[in-house]
């Protein structure tokens, strides 16, 4: 029986569901590392190993973080994906997705060191799209189950975590739902603190007094004026 269905995007619920912003969530990554996979495990608890090649499905769906239902849409990416030289050469609709998304997983295979390779220059190129950004960027190192194939060590993945500033995470998305679930969990709480923090930052600007009209504080002054030469 073909299972080619879970790769058609997930449906949107009805927009007056939605009583906040939505979590907008970009996966990267080079090709056969996981990435479609990791997505419908999330969404559905199920695993489905063989997947045709991804043209970028956008996965919409209310889900649970920490108990408060959320609106997430996730972005599934082509693993067209060259690196030379240190730089990465991503396609259009890539570069698009990256300015969309609010949070990242960078995605590689344990078993394959060349995608590991192009996590650096993915987060580069996230980091040039949004320099000022506080967006939280995830790297997750895939296919933790393939211990006898493994090509990146997990310390290799960690100390590049920690030369980029990041969060790892080493999973296996065939057996473990949890690992997965912890994954895009954490995303979602930091996209949501930013929505908290951008909505506070409104809520203090909206209090600001404005600034007090010349013209008033001249009626004021010859008001006071007035009553002092009266007293006298």
């Amino acid at each position: 029986m073909s299972t080619n269905f879970l790769l058609a995007p997930i449906l949107e619920c009805p927009s007056d569901f939605f009583q906040r912003r939505d979590i907008k969530l970009a996966v990267l990554g080079a090709g056969s590392v996981g990435k479609s996979a990791m997505i419908v495990r999330f969404l559905t608890k199920r695993f489905i190993g063989d997947y045709e090649p991804n043209t970028g499905n956008l996965y919409s769906r209310l889900v649970h973080v920490e108990g408060d239902q959320v609106s997430i849409q996730i972005q599934d990416t082509p693993g067209c994906i060259q690196v030379q030289e240190g730089f990465v050469q991503v396609l259009d609709s890539l570069s698009r997705c990256v300015k969309w998304a609010e949070g990242f997983l960078l995605v590689y295979s344990i078993t394959d060191y060349s995608s590991y390779q192009s996590i650096r220059p993915l987060y580069q190129h996230i980091r040039k799209v949004h320099p000022d950004s506080k967006i939280p960027i995830l790297i997750v190192g895939n296919k933790g189950d393939l211990l006898h194939a493994r090509q990146v060590q997990t310390n290799e993945g960690m100390q590049l975590a920690n030369e980029l500033g990041s969060v790892f995470l080493e999973i296996s998305t065939s057996e473990n739902y949890h690992g997965v679930c912890d994954v895009f969990q954490y995303l979602c709480r930091e996209v949501s603190k930013l929505h908290h923090s951008s909505c506070g930052d409104k809520r203090r600007s909206s209090i600001i007094p404005r600034p007090k009209s010349p013209n008033m504080q001249d009626l004021k002054r010859r008001f006071k004026q007035a009553l002092t030469s009266k007293v006298k």
